[in-house]
């Protein structure tokens, strides 16, 4: 899966640098185009002419030579894949910042394809917590953090921290290329966030959704090759992937419209937003001032976008739904089910920590056509994402 892609390999100032020779040798046997872009100081680790040599191409380090200027823009978007290794603490700070002081970094900001990291560093530095929320902030940016090994640290003391080892580098390259096979050809349609019901210019009827688990099953699907449009209802976030075809909307009939202008052109619906139930019948044009007197305020249903979609969807399409429950959480969810033509229904309950709106972690139970369910416990949305999207490929 590795031969014929073109792989852009960026190295940090860890003593870790000194196996990526070995990264590149592989690469370069399997067929892969290789480029390598380097820190100033990994240069104190590793031979840039032994880079070079082993790449067949020169190695760049500084945005500006003498009488020249490294195109910066043109590398990020030649590469199918950039692979950081290693990564230090110290870079992975900028990452997570933005702080571009050199060509590394200014190649990683202005990058549009996926983004893989090994970390590699002390154990007290890997477990400090700057460092796990510096990865949890790239993680939330759309990078693939690869694990670190344990072992014998340059330190000279025994833990975890160490880079994962070429060898393990080089399979896990070999898994992104076959995902990111896996969907090719597929439309899927997304949908994040929540919506916004006017009352007046000022007052609107909302939830608290943060649009991050629809966001994130958008990004999966768009990194296993699926053409991904995301419906979004008003959020701060915005897709990594450019591939993502992003709609934002505000009010529930508005991503009524957007879901379902082009019902048969999607393979793959995943109805994630947290959209209104309920609209004003009315609304006012100019904003209603405060009085003495009581507002009663007269709502109406929403259009049923899940539940349109299960009307007129085919054997071959793949809906998903999503139910966020307080109380009788099964029940519910499995009435959804079934009334909505769903093929899963994906159980969120607010009565469990850490999970549900405005949380970067999420615990949920996917309910299934077939009568099978999973439970899947607390982790970041984006891993959660991840094992949505294994679920529709398995129905696939």
């Amino acid at each position: 899966m590795v031969a014929g892609k073109k792989i852009l390999l960026g190295i940090t100032g860890s003593i870790a640098a000194y196996k990526t020779p070995l990264i590149v040798r592989d690469l370069i046997k399997a067929g892969a185009e290789v480029r390598i872009v380097m820190t100033p100081s990994s240069l104190d680790f590793v031979s840039r002419l032994t880079l070079s040599t082993l790449s067949k191409s020169s190695v760049q380090t500084e945005l500006f030579s003498e009488d020249s200027w490294s195109n910066h823009v043109e590398l990020g978007r030649w590469a199918d894949l950039m692979v950081v290794a290693p990564l230090s603490c110290n870079t992975l700070s900028k990452m997570a910042t933005g702080l571009c002081d050199n060509l590394f970094m200014a190649v990683y900001l202005s990058a549009t394809c996926p983004v893989m990291v090994a970390p590699a560093m002390d154990e007290d530095m890997w477990k400090h917590p700057a460092t796990k929320k510096n990865l949890e902030i790239i993680r939330e940016h759309g990078c693939l953090i690869l694990h670190v090994g344990h072992g014998e640290l340059a330190s000279g003391l025994i833990g975890e921290g160490r880079m994962a080892e070429p060898g393990e580098i080089y399979s896990e390259l070999q898994k992104f290329f076959a995902r990111s096979e896996t969907l090719k050809g597929k439309k899927a349609l997304v949908t994040a966030g929540p919506t916004h019901e006017s009352i007046d210019p000022v007052r609107f009827i909302g939830n608290h959704s943060s649009g991050k688990m629809g966001f994130a099953i958008a990004e999966e699907l768009a990194e296993r090759g699926a053409d991904v449009t995301l419906v979004s209802g008003p959020v701060i976030l915005k897709p990594f992937n450019k591939k993502i075809r992003l709609l934002s909307v505000t009010t529930a009939d508005e991503m009524y419209e957007a879901c379902t202008s082009s019902i048969p052109d999607y393979d793959i619906a995943v109805m994630a937003a947290a959209v209104a139930d309920y609209e004003p019948v009315a609304k006012s044009g100019k904003k209603i001032k405060k009085s003495d007197e009581d507002l009663t305020l007269g709502l109406k249903r929403t259009k049923d976008i899940l539940g349109s979609l299960g009307k007129v969807k085919s054997k071959d399409q793949i809906l998903v739904g999503f139910a966020l429950e307080t109380d009788n959480e099964q029940d519910h969810a499995l009435k959804k089910l079934k009334e909505k033509n769903a093929d899963i229904i994906v159980l969120n309950s607010l009565r469990n920590q850490g999970a549900g709106f405005g949380h970067d972690t999420n615990r949920v139970t996917l309910f299934f056509k077939n009568g099978h369910h999973r439970e899947i416990e607390l982790k970041p949305k984006t891993e959660i994402a991840k094992d949505i999207v294994d679920s529709i490929t398995e129905l696939e």
